[in-house]
């Protein structure tokens, strides 16, 4: 099967590394034009020359107002249109006991993880979607699908970016909307997880590894595509087997 998004155009938020960086670089193997987008221009200037291809940068922070608006009026401005949004961007600043958290980072991941892909949508939608349907890719986690230690607050947001992709994909139809809960994924953003656990969760998982980058950019590809144009409202887990392991 091949996957196409020939003349496509692609905005995907915390571009420059880990998992954002790789479902850029798919798309743009796959033929999409691609805007990629996050805090420093120094690291998008460098994953931009790394991957090559019709692709440009625009310097953001996803959680700031206004942000959404003038990324998405720079890709349509560069690219002509916009078809595919990306909601990658995530952050983690709290770790430990869900009721021990402090209000700033609180209110920091909610409005990074779960604001964010709300405002951002809304912002393709009002400036490209409304007008010919396109696609909202959300990232989400395995975390919002079960309760873990350490990662209580992280995993509120993802569960609730779970379920705002059901609910914007009854609203937007014939607009889609999907989801992927990736599980431990080997990326400078997992690196206490990865560095400190990694080789025993690997262990435990049916495919014996973490997963990688790019086994996340293939399934974003693929929901993104014309070849999943009947597939909204669903949220992916790919973990590795992880979870049919702990049942």
């Amino acid at each position: 099967m091949h996957i196409s998004l020939e003349g496509k155009v692609a905005l995907v938020t915390g571009g420059s590394r880990g998992i954002g960086k790789a479902i850029a670089a798919g798309m743009i193997e796959a033929g999409a034009s691609v805007m990629i987008s996050s805090r420093k221009q120094d690291a998008l200037d460098a994953t931009a020359a790394e991957i090559g291809g019709d692709i440009a940068t625009f310097a953001a922070n996803a959680g700031e107002p206004g942000s959404a608006e003038a990324c998405v009026a720079a890709t349509i401005e560069r690219f002509g249109r916009l078809d595919i949004l990306v909601n990658n961007a995530a952050t983690n600043p709290y770790y430990g006991p869900t009721l021990e958290v402090d209000r700033p980072r609180y209110d920091k991941t909610f409005q990074v993880n779960l604001a964010a892909p709300l405002f951002w949508s809304q912002a393709a939608y009002e400036a490209a979607f409304r007008d010919e349907p396109g696609v909202i890719v959300n990232i989400a986690s395995v975390g919002g699908l079960r309760a873990e230690a350490g990662l209580g607050v992280y995993n509120l947001t993802k569960a609730a970016l779970i379920h705002l992709t059901r609910q914007l994909a009854n609203e937007l139809g014939p607009n889609r909307v999907v989801g992927i809960a990736p599980g431990l994924v080997e990326t400078d953003f997992a690196s206490y997880l990865v560095d400190n656990f990694g080789e025993q969760l690997a262990a435990a998982m049916p495919l014996q590894r973490l997963g990688d980058p790019e086994d996340i950019a293939n399934l974003a590809v693929f929901l993104a595509s014309d070849k999943a144009s009947w597939i909204t409202g669903e949220t992916y887990v790919i973990d590795g087997g992880a979870g049919v392991r702990s049942t």
